[in-house]
C-alpha cells in the first residue's frame, strides 16, 4: 500500500511536469509561427542601423585625425602671422641618401622613407621685427607632405625652388625660420571640426543610443536589488516546500494506514 502510494504522486507530478513542458513548447511554437511584431522589427533595424553609423564614424577617426586633424592642430599651434610677406628664395638643395631626409620641403607621401628630398631656403622681411630672416625653410604645409592630387611637389618645387622667385610667404611666430606658402586659419579650424569634431560626436551619440536601447541604464535602490533577490529566491523555496509537502504527505498517509492496522489488530 505504501508503495502504490507514492508511486500515484510521483506520477502525478510527472505528469503535470510533462503537461507544462508542452503548453511551453505549444507557446513558442505559436510565437515563431507568428513572426516577429513590429516592435522588435523596428528595434532590430534601428539597431543594425545605428551600429553600422557608429562603427563607420569611429573607424573613420583613425584615418581623419593622422592625416587631417594633426597637421592642422600643429599649423594652429605654430601661429603664423594672418597677413603674407614677400619671401625670396636664395636656394635648392636636392639631396639623396635617408640621413640628409630628415625633412623636405615637398613630399609625396607621410608615413615612406624618403631617400631623395629638396630643401628650398628663403628670405623674408619680418615686418613686426622689422628684421631680415635669411635661410627659412619653405614648406608645402606644417608636415612637409601631402599626397595628390591636393600636393603635387613637381609643381610645388618648379613654381618655388627657382632662386630669386618672389611670391607672398606666411611664417610663423612661434619659429621664424619655418615659412608657408598658404596659411588661413578659418580652414585649419573647419579641418578640424568636420574630420574630428563631427564623427566624434556621431560615435558618441550613436554609442549611447545603442546603450539605452539595449542595456538597463536605469538606478536602482538597495532595497529594490533586495526585493528582486528576495522574489528571485521564492521560486526555489515554493519548490523546496512543494517537495517536502509530497513527501510529508506520503508519510503521514503511511503512518495513519499503519496505525489503522494496529488498531484493527488489536484485541477490544
Amino acid at each position: 500500500m505504501r508503495s502504490s502510494s507514492s508511486e500515484l504522486l510521483l506520477e502525478e507530478q510527472e505528469e503535470l511536469r510533462k503537461r507544462k513542458i508542452q503548453e511551453l513548447q505549444a507557446a513558442k511554437k505559436a510565437r515563431a509561427a507568428g513572426g516577429q511584431t513590429c516592435r522588435e522589427k523596428a528595434l532590430f533595424y534601428s539597431t543594425s542601423v545605428l551600429a553600422v553609423v557608429a562603427m563607420s564614424a569611429g573607424s573613420s577617426l583613425l584615418f581623419l585625425v593622422p592625416l587631417y586633424v594633426d597637421p592642422a592642430i600643429s599649423t594652429l599651434t605654430a601661429n603664423f602671422v594672418p597677413e603674407p610677406v614677400t619671401c625670396i628664395t636664395t636656394r635648392r638643395d636636392e639631396l639623396a641618401g635617408l640621413a640628409n631626409c630628415s625633412w623636405s620641403s615637398c613630399r609625396e607621401g607621410c608615413t615612406s622613407d624618403a631617400y631623395h628630398c629638396t630643401h628650398i631656403y628663403v628670405s623674408y622681411n619680418d615686418t613686426e621685427s622689422a628684421n631680415q630672416t635669411d635661410d627659412a625653410v619653405l614648406l608645402v604645409n606644417i608636415k612637409g607632405c601631402g599626397y595628390p592630387p591636393t600636393v603635387l611637389c613637381s609643381n610645388f618645387t618648379e613654381q618655388y625652388g627657382t632662386e630669386g622667385t618672389e611670391f607672398p610667404c606666411y611664417h610663423s611666430r612661434e619659429n621664424r625660420t619655418v615659412v608657408l606658402t598658404h596659411y588661413e586659419r578659418d580652414e585649419q579650424v573647419a579641418i578640424i571640426v568636420h574630420f574630428f569634431a563631427v564623427p566624434f560626436v556621431i560615435t558618441l551619440a550613436t554609442s549611447i543610443a545603442l546603450c539605452v536601447m539595449h542595456c538597463d541604464c536605469r538606478c536602482h535602490s538597495t532595497g529594490g536589488r533586495h526585493g528582486r533577490h528576495k522574489r528571485s529566491r521564492r521560486p526555489r523555496i515554493h519548490q523546496d516546500l512543494s517537495d517536502g509537502s509530497i513527501s510529508t504527505g506520503v508519510d503521514l498517509h503511511h503512518t495513519c494506514s499503519h496505525h489503522s492496522d494496529l488498531m484493527a489488530i488489536r484485541p477490544m
